[in-house]
């Protein structure tokens, strides 16, 4: 049978939460997403249920997973030292992107999240235009691409500028209207590349839905533990009226398609309240320092006996790295007053002073910011640093799960662990991780723990930093965790209000694609694979995934991976 090889327009969503979609679908409200569902198929996308976050875009463009790209996050330890360092994007050296096809076809990439422009690709690329966390710097190939679009059609205003602290309300809103200038300007850019000619491939990303899950999933879903209180201080559901603006691009965009053309939209992982931030920011390394130092305390200590105090619905001033520093635990409690309750202005003269008059083992935030430190100095892990020469085991900073380095003598510059104590330390710090309470509904914290080597002197450079990678539980957005051995953690005020779930989805129309059919199963490995059988290129040997059967001519020859 001859190979159909029609133009394929492929749209991600990122991080677009599929339950959400199909609810809004039925509900009525993304009319362009509705008539393309009735028109062609759908599924969901698993992707890898403890290492999606930070990979999933490395894994969709190189159809390949993290054990084999050796991505696993994008900051990491410099070998051989304790210094934290930004990794940015994968090199793309051993594996390429899939629709880096040379000469054969012709291809437009537009703002496609941390991939690298490549001169492997013949036509158009664009990187950097409003990506969330692009990786990436901003530029095009050929150059002057990048400048002529944004002269014509306008800069995305919220580049590197999609992050407020999810009980900042004002701020937080400013970011939607950023977000829904972004996908006006978006639509007019895509639709003028889809028509200076007839392309195989045309692909785009939308970042909306990623910042927006981010940061109003508080503001527009029930299951947030925050949804009442903070529902009233809007009018409107920010999050669903992104979905809406999208999906009317979604529209505008698909107006300048080809007639035969083959049109996918997708995404590679989804978003849900946020079970992320603070376990794997602040409690993860607030436990480790704990676990090594008894009866030492650094960030929000609290008895488990006492009474639970109600979630954090503001904080002065809405800084977030300025609350949680208040929560040091201080012997001294003038220190400890100054430092929770001296007005910002004031805060930023005389701490300084204040956290250099004490034997301090934390490092605070304003402090790494004045050394220059530009690798998240408010994410709390950092503030940990200058102990880890002295701890068993410390957490890497991470956006994603919660990543614990042993402190292995041989590797670390003044490793305390010796190799045959690894194994007893992984099983105890497990058994520890594994008693660890949500305060407030008493379900287990811990999900899973992934060990990431069987021998603790394996150099492999493809495995992650972790050894071991700690799955926090999915069902409820914690604020404060109980430990039978150190306490009570918290409660703290959220960063964001959503965080990320393994399940992307796919929506493809087109020729030969059966009106309204459903796919029984499907990775999120699968998508090379899939948009090159649609384009009719060569399968390379090293993708991991098959091609999903859209078609009805087309052999079902799928196995569900996990």
């Amino acid at each position: 049978m001859e190979t159909v090889k029609n133009p394929v327009i492929a749209i991600g969503l990122d991080a677009a939460e599929p339950s959400l979609l199909e609810k809004w679908m039925s509900q009525g409200y993304l009319k362009t997403l509705s008539h393309l569902r009735q028109q062609g198929i759908y599924g969901r996308l698993q992707n890898f249920r403890d290492s999606n976050v930070e990979t999933a875009w490395t894994t969709f463009a190189t159809g390949c997973s993290p054990q084999k790209t050796g991505l696993w996050a994008h900051m990491g330890l410099r070998e051989g030292t304790y210094n934290f360092e930004t990794r940015a994007a994968y090199d793309f050296q051993e594996y390429s992107p899939f629709y880096a096809l040379g000469e054969d076809y012709r291809v437009v990439t537009f703002d496609v999240p941390q991939v690298r422009l490549t001169d492997k690709i013949n036509g158009l690329q664009v990187a950097a235009w409003g990506a969330h966390s692009p990786q990436v710097e901003s530029g095009s190939l050929p150059e002057p691409l990048f400048q002529e679009l944004i002269d014509k059609h306008g800069a995305s205003p919220a580049l590197h500028k999609d992050y407020a602290v999810c009980l900042d309300l004002k701020s937080t809103l400013k970011v939607a209207e950023r977000l829904h200038t972004g996908i006006a300007r978006r639509s007019a850019t895509c639709q003028d590349l889809l028509t200076r000619e007839t392309w195989d491939l045309f692909l785009t990303v939308f970042n909306d839905s990623h910042s927006g899950g981010h940061l109003f999933w508080q503001l527009s879903q029930p299951d947030h533990p925050l949804y009442e209180a903070l529902r009233q201080g809007v009018s409107h559901d920010p999050l669903l009226e992104i979905y809406q603006a999208m999906d009317r691009a979604i529209g505008e965009i698909l107006t300048k398609a080809p007639d035969n053309a083959d049109v996918v939209i997708f995404s590679a992982h989804g978003m849900g309240p946020a079970t992320i931030d603070l376990p794997s920011f602040v409690f993860l390394p607030e436990f480790l320092y704990r676990f090594s130092f008894p009866g030492k305390w650094g960030l929000g200590y609290g008895k488990t006996s006492d009474p639970l105090p109600p979630p954090f619905t503001k904080m002065k001033g809405n800084w977030w790295e300025r609350h949680l520093w208040g929560t040091k635990y201080d012997p001294n409690p003038i220190r400890r007053f100054l430092r929770r309750e001296t007005p910002s202005r004031l805060f930023k003269v005389i701490e300084p002073l204040l956290d250099s008059t004490q034997e301090s083992d934390l490092i605070s935030p304003f402090q790494l910011a004045r050394q220059g430190e530009q690798v998240v100095p408010w994410n709390p892990a950092q503030w940990y640093k200058l102990m880890w020469p002295s701890m068993k085991a410390f957490a890497l900073p991470s956006f994603a799960e919660g990543y614990i380095r042993i402190n292995l003598q041989g590797r670390e510059p003044q490793g305390i662990v010796a190799p045959s104590d690894y194994h007893a330390l992984c099983d105890e710090i497990c058994q520890k991780l594994y008693a660890l309470k949500d305060a407030r509904k008493g379900i287990p914290m811990v999900k899973r723990i992934v060990r990431t080597r069987q021998d603790p002197n394996q150099r492999d450079p493809k495995l992650p930093d972790a050894d071991l990678i700690v799955v926090w539980q999915e069902d409820y957005a914690t604020d404060v965790m109980d430990s039978p051995d150190y306490g009570r953690f918290g409660p703290l005020p959220p960063y964001r209000a959503g965080s990320h779930r393994p399940e992307g989805f796919i929506l493809a129309c087109g020729s030969g694609i059966e009106p309204g059919s459903s796919l029984s199963a499907g990775h999120v490995l699968d998508l090379a694979p899939t948009f090159l059988t649609l384009m009719g290129a060569p399968i390379p040997e090293y993708l991991e995934g098959k091609p999903l059967p859209l078609r009805m001519s087309q052999p079902v020859d799928y196995v569900a991976k996990t």
